[in-house]
């Protein structure tokens, strides 16, 4: 699986877990793991781990947003674009490996998938901050 699938299957679940509670991020990955069945161990693991990662640091994601925002806190964003935000805050703080440029150009992507017609600019706003 690509780096573009991967970060893709991550937002899809960090996504998912938006609408239940923590406490249930188990039977998500269960049903993700059913869901994906023919996917690689590896790819799995990478997906789950990073997950968990990401949702272990949603108050300094959500923080860390919040502090380049003006008008739009994170209670405020839509679910998708708040979602692409801490995923690509994530990769731009943790992820040496991941150049900012990339985090930022991957989110946009996805906010061109999965977004408004507005999300695109929105998160390449918020994101352009932190580069």
């Amino acid at each position: 699986m690509t780096r573009r699938q991967l970060r893709e299957n991550v937002f899809q679940l960090l996504f998912r877990m938006e609408f239940h509670d923590t406490e249930e991020l188990t039977e998500q990955l269960a049903l993700f793991d059913e869901e994906f069945s023919q996917m690689n161990e590896a790819d799995k693991d990478y997906i789950t781990e990073k997950c968990k990662a990401i949702m272990e640091m949603i108050p300094e994601l959500d923080a860390a947003i919040n502090e380049k925002t003006t008008g739009w806190k994170t209670t405020r964003m839509g679910k998708v674009d708040l979602t692409l935000l801490r995923l690509a805050v994530y990769e731009i703080l943790k992820e040496e490996e991941v150049p900012t440029k990339v985090a930022i150009n991957e989110a946009v992507e996805l906010a061109k998938i999965y977004g408004t017609d507005d999300s695109k600019s929105f998160v390449n706003g918020v994101l352009a901050k932190f580069a």
